[in-house]
Order: C-alpha cells, then sequence, then structure tokens
C-alpha cells in the first residue's frame, strides 16, 4: 500500500519506519520550518531510529492525495488542524488512522469524532494504540498493539497488512473506550512520575487498579465498554507508560514532583484538563485526574491533594 504518515515527531517517525519495514511505500510529511523535521532529512535519524533509504521525506502535503491510507502522529491539540488542511486539499475514499492519544480540551471531543466533524464522510477511520516505544522496537523488542474502527473491514485490512514478528496486532472492539482509555493512561503515568519522585513507588499498584476502575466508568459515561479499560489501549500500556525511563510522562512528573524542568511533549498534562471538564459537565467522580489537576492547573500542593485522595469517604472497591 501506499501510505502518507503526518507528522515527524517520535511517534509518527516510528509510524513510517515501522510500515517502511513490513514492506509499504511510505512518505513521512513534515513541515518546512520545523527544525526537528531539517535534522532528520540532514541525518535521516532523530536519536531514537534510524529512516530506511527508500522512506520518502516530504514537505508537501498533496502527498495525501496518492496515498491509500493517511496515518497521522501530531498532538492531540492539533488534530483539528491537520484535519481543516486535509479538508482543504478535497480528501475523500481514504482510510486515515490516528496514531497520537488524547481529547480535544475545547470540546472534549475523542479524536475520531474531530475527524468526523470536519472530513468527508466518504473517509473510513481507524485507531492504533498500544504499549511500545520507539527505541524498544528499533531493538527488535516485540509488543502487542490494537487496531480499530467502527468499520470491521478497515480494521481488518490494516491488521492484516501490518501484522509482523515485531508487532502483534488485535481486532479492537470499542473505538469509544480505547480512545478514552488510550487518552486516559497518559494522566496516570503522570501521577505515576509523581509517586516515584515522592519516594512512594509503592503506590504504584493501588495507582493501577483505582486508575482502571476510574478510567471504566468514564468509559461507560460515554456509551462505551468498561472492560476495555483492561485492554492493550489502556492497562496493556501500563509498564510502558507508568514504569519505564522511557515514558515522558512518567518522567515530567517525576520532574515536576522534583522542581526539575521538562521540555518534551506529556500528552497527559492536556488530556487532564480535556477530563476534568468532562467530569465537572456529566458530574463524575474521577479522584485521580482531579488529583493531578489540582496539582497542575490550580497549584495545589502534592503532598496536601494525595492525603486528600488517601482520606475520601470509604466505599466499595467497585462502586
Amino acid at each position: 500500500m501506499k501510505i502518507l504518515v503526518i507528522g515527524a515527531g517520535r511517534w509518527g517517525s516510528f509510524i513510517a519506519w515501522y510500515l517502511c519495514k513490513v514492506g509499504h511505500d511510505v512518505s513521512l510529511y513534515g513541515r518546512e520550518d520545523s527544525e526537528k523535521f531539517k535534522e532528520i532529512k540532514e541525518k535521516r535519524e532523530n536519536g531514537m531510529i534510524v529512516l530506511q533509504d527508500n522512506l520518502k521525506l516530504t514537505s508537501n502535503l498533496r502527498e495525501a492525495l496518492e496515498a491509500d491510507v493517511i496515518h497521522v502522529g501530531v498532538s492531540a491539540q492539533k488534530f483539528r488542524d491537520v484535519c481543516k488542511d486535509l479538508k482543504d486539499l478535497g480528501i475523500s475514499d481514504k482510510i486515515i488512522c490516528l496514531n497520537m492519544k488524547g481529547i480535544e480540551i475545547s470540546t472534549g471531543k475523542r479524536l475520531t469524532e474531530v475527524a468526523e466533524e470536519i472530513l468527508d464522510p466518504s473517509n473510513k477511520l481507524a485507531v492504533w494504540l498500544g504499549p511500545g516505544h520507539p527505541q524498544e522496537f528499533f531493538k527488535g523488542n516485540p509488543n502487542c498493539m490494537v487496531i480499530d474502527s467502527v468499520d470491521f473491514e478497515v480494521k481488518d485490512k490494516l491488521i492484516k497488512e501490518y501484522t509482523s514478528k515485531l508487532i502483534r496486532f488485535y481486532y479492537g472492539e470499542d473505538v469509544i473506550g480505547n480512545e478514552i482509555g488510550a487518552a486516559y493512561k497518559n494522566v496516570i503515568g503522570i501521577v505515576a512520575g509523581m509517586l516515584d519522585g515522592a519516594n512512594l513507588t509503592s503506590l504504584k499498584g493501588a495507582l493501577m487498579s483505582r486508575g482502571c476502575r476510574e478510567v471504566s466508568r468514564l468509559i461507560e459515561a460515554f456509551g462505551g465498554k468498561a472492560i476495555t479499560a483492561y485492554g492493550l489501549s489502556h492497562l496493556g500500556d501500563y509498564e510502558a507508560t507508568l514504569f519505564s525511563k522511557l515514558s515522558n510522562n512518567r518522567n515530567f512528573g517525576e520532574s515536576y514532583i522534583r522542581g526539575e524542568k521538562f521540555e518534551k511533549l506529556a500528552e497527559g498534562y492536556y488530556t487532564c484538563e480535556a477530563i476534568e471538564k468532562i467530569a465537572v459537565k456529566m458530574n463524575l467522580d474521577l479522584p485521580v485526574n482531579h488529583f493531578l489537576y489540582e496539582v497542575l492547573y490550580k497549584g495545589s500542593d502534592p503532598k496536601k491533594e494525595l492525603d486528600r485522595l488517601l482520606n475520601r469517604s470509604l466505599k466499595s472497591e467497585f462502586y
């Protein structure tokens, strides 16, 4: 297949590298004014992976018109702009697969909802989610991931085309749950990093359990399946997000507690704000997210907020 990957960050570059590796005709799009993309074009690597010689690098978005599948791997809050650009090009009858995790702050919408709002309805949407870091994949370490779509033929096609010894793909059964779960795990990842920074790593087990229960409530509130919280897009991604030294979200949380500057993208920071707005609007009990929101956006003392979290009223484990 002919594929265009939009977004030359750490994840977009990996997606392009992987799809080229499994035998597809791949172009990676980055903006002409992006210093990061200029460096990739010059060195054909980004410090994590080395791009193949037959992987095309382009700053011409019109390449999307020739692609069979368009993958998007940009910051969640910039996705609306990408959709507008694709709409302006007249993109239609394409498979558009989203490779990022987040919820739009301004609207509270899932990213496929943003795409549905803007793009021509003839386009078919899919999401590719789950655990792994580019550095680990590049070293040859395998993992399992999930591809989901409301259109079975789309996810069946992608899974069969993309599965390899490096990534075993599973058929997703809940687009809503997978999108929310994937976005929310980044919030949990920041909190996990804060626990590490406060020398409270022993609390991570409780965080994992309560985090899954919390996100399952949010998934149900949106009309998804609660069990999806325990799948690859959320619980399955906990090792890579809550424990790995390669996790931007975990590293951000640890740096925050230690008063250190962290300049890389931690998507959970923005997802936290989006989820807090949703929780208020829908009157949902999401205490872990609220804890993080109070610390990051209200400037509350983390220890004070943790004490408040642990001293909430007693209740059944699976209320």
